[in-house]
């Protein structure tokens, strides 16, 4: 899959410098993955998804075209119809048995059923100038970051700022640690995906929707380093973060004999180093790259908004119909757990 505007390798594209952050009401849960397992239903774990409500299992390009076929979005702007996903969190009791852990809204968006908050950078969150001149995401682009079946630190560090923070409170931010949290977490455990910034300016995907987009040579995206040669072009930061709701389950007599973490991704994962989300562009027209050139920081006012209680009346039809709340023998999908 490629763009065919070969002037983006060239930087020819019009820069674009903002910070966007929205947030996202839950869209559905359902073991669905139409990135990687295509056409498969139900996909080996479970996932929670926001946007646009054409998620389907299959999400081909360019027929699934996200902005014609949604008919409502579950984020705050009205012109995004993405896709957003990842993992869903289950906390493993002594006897061996699963619950879902919930998801809560961040301060100010209180009412959100379940969701994530959004984040689209060109430069470091804390920047208020953004400075940075990027290139907004094409339609049919989409992406993924960290991988389901790593299960060591060794390996998590293909990767770069999948990190997960302790919340005492909703001004948490730090420290961030690469796997699970060690302790109890007064009020959630935060997982923070964040994306690759550069792109190689043609291929809209790559066989392990990773190719396509890399790291910038040096440091991370926060530290400004520049674009390898393979990949020219600066897109903007995507940040996921998703606050997982663990308060009911911090009592010690719950937690393994043993005194380990007690909390498992739903592919299986007990060490937190298999974090990873997946990204399909759906943005209306030329939404995305108007907000962005519109030199704004975290407001968009060219954007449409919509009410937290519509947010939460966007929901995509069950596909899959399956049990995954309550405490469950398994994990959904029998996922054994690494």
């Amino acid at each position: 899959m490629k763009w065919n505007a070969a002037t983006a390798v060239l930087g020819l594209v019009a820069p674009t410098d903002a910070l966007l952050r929205f947030g996202c009401a839950r869209l559905t849960v359902q073991r669905l993955d139409p990135l990687v397992t295509p056409g498969q239903n139900p996909s080996p774990h479970l996932h929670q998804i926001i946007g646009g409500d054409s998620f389907n299992v299959s999400m081909d390009h360019p027929n699934h075209d996200l902005p014609s076929l949604s008919t409502c979005t579950s984020c705050q702007f009205t012109e995004d119809f993405s896709n957003y996903w990842t993992a869903v969190l289950y906390f493993r009791a002594r006897n061996g048995t699963f619950k879902r852990v919930p998801q809560i809204a961040q301060a100010g968006m209180e009412g959100t059923q379940g969701g994530m908050v959004v984040y689209y950078m060109s430069d470091a969150l804390f920047d208020t100038a953004q400075r940075s001149s990027v290139t907004a995401f094409k339609p049919g682009f989409r992406m993924l970051i960290g991988d389901a079946s790593y299960k060591s630190r060794d390996q998590s560090r293909d990767f770069r700022q999948l990190t997960y923070t302790c919340m005492e409170n909703q001004g948490s931010r730090s420290p961030e640690s690469i796997g699970f949290p060690k302790t109890p977490c007064k009020l959630a455990i935060m997982a923070n995906h964040r994306f690759p910034t550069c792109w190689d300016g043609v291929n809209l995907d790559s066989p392990s929707h990773r190719e396509h987009v890399a790291y910038p040579e040096t440091g991370t995206f926060e530290s400004g380093g520049t674009c390898p040669s393979t990949h020219p072009v600066k897109i903007p930061q995507i940040l996921l973060e998703t606050l997982w709701d663990t308060s009911a389950f911090n009592k010690k007599e719950d937690w393994p004999a043993d005194g380990s973490q007690p909390f498992v991704w739903s592919n299986g994962d007990s060490t937190g180093f298999s974090s990873h989300a997946d990204y399909v562009f759906g943005w209306k027209g030329d939404s995305l790259q108007k907000a962005m050139d519109g030199h704004t920081y975290v407001s968009a006012p060219m954007l449409k908004t919509q009410s937290i209680a519509q947010q939460n009346k966007c929901v995509a039809k069950d596909m899959v119909r399956e049990n995954f709340d309550g405490w469950l023998k398994e994990l959904p999908g029998g996922n054994a757990i690494f």
